[in-house]
C-alpha cells in the first residue's frame, strides 16, 4: 500500500465506481460504446479484442479466455480529458494538471494517457492505468485534480470507472465505493499490472533491457570472434596444431 506520509498526490475518498470494459456496446444507462476511447479511435483494435466482463469468460490473470490483451487489462476511466480535439488543449489543462509541462509534446495530444493510479477497496490495492475518460463527464478537473467530490449525478454519482481486472482483483462490485490516487511509476509495486500491455511501462522497460542484453552480447561475440581472427592472423598456422 502507498505510504499516506510520503504520498505525493492525496486519495480520493470514498468514490463510486462503476465497471466498464473496452468493446463495451452502449446501454441506456451508458450510451457511450467503448470500441473507442476518448484518446484512441481504434481502442478495441489496439487491446486486441472484447474485455468480457463475465467472470466465467475470464482466467485467473485477470485477463479474457480466447486471447491476450495488447493493452494492460489494468485499466480506468476518470471524468476529465485536456484536450478539446487533437489539435488543442483545454485552456485550463496546463494550470491543472501536475505534470503537464512534463510530459507536454505538441498541442492536442493527451498528457494523462497511461497515467497510474491506485485504488483502494478494503485491504487490497490496486495499480491500473488512465485510459478513458468518464463516467458521463470529461470536464471535472476540480474533481480529479482538486478537493471537490464528482459533479457527475449519474450512477450514484460514479467518480471512477474500473475494468473488469481490476474489478476482481479487488473484489469490488459495480457502484462499489473504494479510493483512489495518481501514483508515480516508481510507487507501483509488482503485481499482475506489470505483466502485459504494449502501453504498460514495465513491459516496455523490459523490452528495452532485454534488447539492451541481446546489443552487450552480440557486440561482445563480435568483439570475441575479432580477437580471434587477429590471433590466428599474428600466429599463422602453426597455432592451430
Amino acid at each position: 500500500m502507498p505510504h499516506l506520509e510520503y504520498a505525493r498526490y492525496p486519495w480520493k475518498v470514498d468514490i463510486v465506481a462503476t465497471v466498464f470494459w473496452v468493446g463495451e456496446e452502449p446501454t441506456e444507462n451508458n450510451p457511450t460504446p467503448n470500441d473507442k476511447s476518448s484518446w484512441d479511435t481504434q481502442w478495441m483494435q489496439n487491446y486486441g479484442g472484447y474485455d468480457d466482463p463475465d467472470p466465467t469468460k475470464r482466467k485467473d490473470n485477470f485477463t479474457p479466455i480466447g486471447f491476450t490483451p495488447k493493452q494492460n487489462p489494468f485499466y480506468v476511466a476518470l471524468p476529465y480529458n485536456d484536450c478539446i480535439d487533437y489539435n488543442s488543449h483545454k485552456p485550463e489543462a496546463s494550470r491543472v494538471i501536475p505534470w503537464f509541462k512534463q510530459r507536454f509534446v505538441r498541442s492536442g495530444k493527451t498528457v494523462l494517457k497511461g497515467q497510474w493510479i491506485a485504488i483502494r477497496y478494503g485491504n487490497r490495492v490496486c495499480y491500473a492505468q488512465w485510459e478513458d475518460c468518464g463516467p458521463f463527464v470529461t470536464d471535472d478537473h476540480e474533481y480529479v485534480f482538486g478537493n471537490s467530490r464528482p459533479k457527475n449525478t449519474s450512477n450514484r454519482g460514479a467518480g471512477i470507472d474500473i475494468s473488469p481486472g481490476v474489478r476482481d482483483y479487488l473484489g469490488i462490485s459495480s457502484s462499489g465505493r473504494c479510493d483512489w490516487r495518481f501514483v508515480d511509476v516508481s510507487e507501483v509495486p509488482a503485481g499482475p499490472w506489470r505483466s502485459l500491455g504494449s502501453n504498460n511501462h514495465f513491459v516496455t522497460q523490459q523490452k528495452a533491457e532485454k534488447a539492451r542484453e541481446h546489443t552487450e552480447i552480440s557486440s561482445r561475440l563480435e568483439e570475441l570472434r575479432r580477437m580471434r581472427d587477429a590471433y590466428f592472423q599474428q600466429n599463422g598456422t602453426g597455432a592451430a596444431r
